[in-house]
């Protein structure tokens, strides 16, 4: 993997350039979130076809990747936010330029499908990434989200401390953040971004996964030696993964089970992912989980502030 760098910071008054490189946009949820930057005193730059459609993705392969190859290379765009994850990462990384995303230094914000690009980012490009809120959410993404991205992004956090929701198990213990969505995870498997996560922290979150569709995406994980040598993982929130109220086993009891038998420090009910809330979490830093206290420290900035 290339040296780890972090992007340049957002800065006051900068220009938000807005990618869509998996699924089809909601033009209205589009609208929304662009004027929401705007609100906060932020320019944005998007090309005219991002609302293009083929099939379910956001216009073609070639529209999609060359967007990204835009606004790389745009010297107006300060941050790639994207519009909306869904599917289609997978289709274009092939046609992606690592050594322009890493000469560009721009913070890419994304979660769900854009997992990919992150992976494929920090293996290729040697970049931080911030796995965080995208336009999707429109006015509905909440003021202490939005608040945190753009903290993140500005490089003006006061290191945070994240509460988990529930407990955990284990000792206190320090790595690099490392995941995203457990089957963006999984699907990186065997491709020349598979996920390193040896020493790290995992993180991992997911929406629609039936019981029995998690425990062979952990299983995956397992098996391919993703988790041997990590350090501890920290859950976000697994929305709608839950069988009918009277089913045999929830979604509960099969990551509490794969986590038993994995032995090492973890905490449930991080705020990340599919659900609200959904907190920006810069992936590649090192952090301290610290499970007595049932949170996640950052323990370094994810982007670099006066960064030349």
């Amino acid at each position: 993997m290339t040296s780890l760098r972090r992007p340049r910071a957002l800065p006051a008054g900068g220009t938000i350039g807005i990618a869509a490189p998996a699924s089809a946009v909601d033009p209205d949820r589009l609208a929304a979130g662009e004027a929401r930057w705007r609100k906060a005193g932020f320019r944005t730059i998007r090309r005219d076809d991002l609302l293009d459609r083929h099939r379910y993705l956001a216009g073609s392969d070639a529209r999609r990747a060359a967007e990204l190859a835009e606004l790389w290379a745009d010297p107006r765009v300060d941050a790639i936010v994207c519009a909306r994850g869904g599917y289609g990462c997978h289709r274009i990384m092939d046609r992606l330029d690592a050594s322009a995303a890493r000469a560009a230094r721009k913070p890419l914000v994304g979660y769900s499908d854009i997992t990919t690009l992150l992976l494929w980012q920090h293996r290729h490009a040697g970049l931080v990434g911030l796995h965080g809120p995208m336009l999707e959410r429109g006015d509905e993404l909440g003021d202490n989200e939005f608040e945190a991205l753009l903290e993140l992004l500005t490089g003006s956090e006061r290191l945070p401390v994240v509460r988990a929701g529930r407990e955990g198990a284990g000792a206190t213990v320090e790595g690099p953040l490392m995941g995203g969505s457990l089957s963006m995870a999984a699907a990186s498997l065997g491709t020349p971004w598979q996920i390193e996560a040896r020493g790290s922290i995992l993180l991992l979150e997911d929406v629609g996964e039936r019981p029995y569709q998690l425990d062979r995406l952990l299983q995956q994980l397992r098996c391919a030696g993703v988790t041997d040598g990590v350090a501890g993982v920290g859950l976000g929130h697994f929305e709608r993964c839950d069988e009918p109220p009277d089913a045999a086993v929830t979604a509960e009891e099969v990551l509490r089970e794969w986590l038993d038998d994995l032995g090492v420090p973890w905490v449930a009910g991080l705020p990340f992912g599919h659900g609200a809330p959904n907190l920006a979490w810069p992936m590649g830093v090192r952090a301290r989980l610290d499970v007595a206290g049932a949170a996640l420290h950052i323990l370094e900035s994810g982007v670099a502030v006066g960064a030349t």
